[in-house]
């Protein structure tokens, strides 16, 4: 007869990092329905799950990059020229749909690139990803200003707001775009042997280097698909509010989509990882949003929350890595 398995066994083998956000959720969930009930409305449910949206996108592709070693801290400034190239496009050509194609044909093309620049730099330069988003997050924010002279990307057509202000039965485009988004990545992550090579690369690049595995490419094709999900923030927000601003847009959406993909479980060191944790990551944390403001926390002291997250997430990770 099998040995019967003890529930302490039980509770030690459980997989924190891969069920534990769902644990979180769940949790948090029941506290909503406790203190608010009125949380739990098709509305408000629907226009949370369209504010996390945007940084979702972002979230996804951040988990590529850090699966495989890196960060990418220039994610938001990058968002703001992709978004003001976009907007300036659409004016220029009066909002024809010509137009609007050659606009999203420039923001990818724009979003891809840097990520490629970035990935470049990291791999053939051997420059720390930290030191090189940051300064690249520097630039890109540096050029939407001179452009911007200072103030703000507005649309003058009709026609590009529609993307990000229309529905589909009552759902946002923007959330069909951030699922679709996060399937397509959860195939290729699980399901191709890119997303094998990028856990190996990960995991011990030198080992994954030695197995002829060609670890800058992977790298770099990482950090191109966050630029395609940055691409995609940018063409739904900026559509959304038809307008971007040299100066804020884009702002804190590192920490955000850092936080998410953390939380979800995707472990800081690279190597382990998943995308539909990370969906719940984001899932959290807008609730943890909406809960701070249906208990009235001040604004200012969000970030703080939001902050503590984070270091409990890690600190989570790292202690399930000691006891392994």
């Amino acid at each position: 007869m099998p040995a019967k398995v003890s529930l302490k066994d039980r509770i030690s083998n459980f997989n924190i990092e891969k069920y534990g956000p769902f644990v979180a959720l769940t949790v948090l969930l029941l506290i909503m329905l406790v203190l608010q009930p009125e949380f739990f409305k098709i509305n408000n449910v629907v226009n949370v799950l369209k504010q996390v949206s945007y940084m979702g996108c972002i979230a996804v592709g951040m988990t590529f990059v850090i699966i495989t070693g890196g960060i990418d801290l220039s994610v938001g400034s990058m968002a703001a020229m992709t978004g003001g190239l976009m907007l300036v496009t659409t004016n220029h050509f009066k909002g024809s749909v010509p137009s609007i194609i050659l606009a999203l044909v420039a923001g990818c093309a724009l979003a891809v690139a840097c990520g490629w620049a970035v990935g470049t730099l990291t791999t053939k330069g051997r420059i720390a990803p930290f030191i090189v988003t940051l300064g690249t997050g520097a630039i890109y924010r540096s050029v939407v200003l001179q452009a911007a002279n200072g103030g703000e990307f507005r649309g003058a057509t009709d026609t590009y707001p529609v993307i990000g202000q229309g529905s589909f039965l009552g759902i946002p485009y923007a959330i069909f775009v951030f699922l679709v988004f996060a399937v397509v990545c959860h195939i290729i992550l699980n399901n191709t042997r890119l997303g094998r090579y990028m856990y190996a690369v990960g995991s011990n690049e030198d080992v994954a280097r030695y197995s002829a595995i060609k670890t800058d490419r992977i790298k770099i094709i990482a950090y191109m698909i966050l630029g395609f999900g940055v691409f995609l923030m940018a063409l739904m927000f900026s559509s959304r509010i038809n307008a971007v601003s040299s100066s804020n847009f884009g702002a804190g959406l590192e920490l955000d989509a850092i936080a998410a993909v953390v939380i979800g479980g995707t472990s800081m060191k690279g190597g382990r990882g998943w995308i539909w944790g990370t969906v719940i990551g984001v899932i959290i944390l807008g609730v943890v949003s909406s809960m701070l403001n249906w208990l009235n926390v001040s604004a200012y002291l969000q970030g703080a929350v939001k902050g503590l997250v984070i270091i409990a997430a890690v600190l989570v990770q790292r202690g399930r890595g000691e006891t392994k």
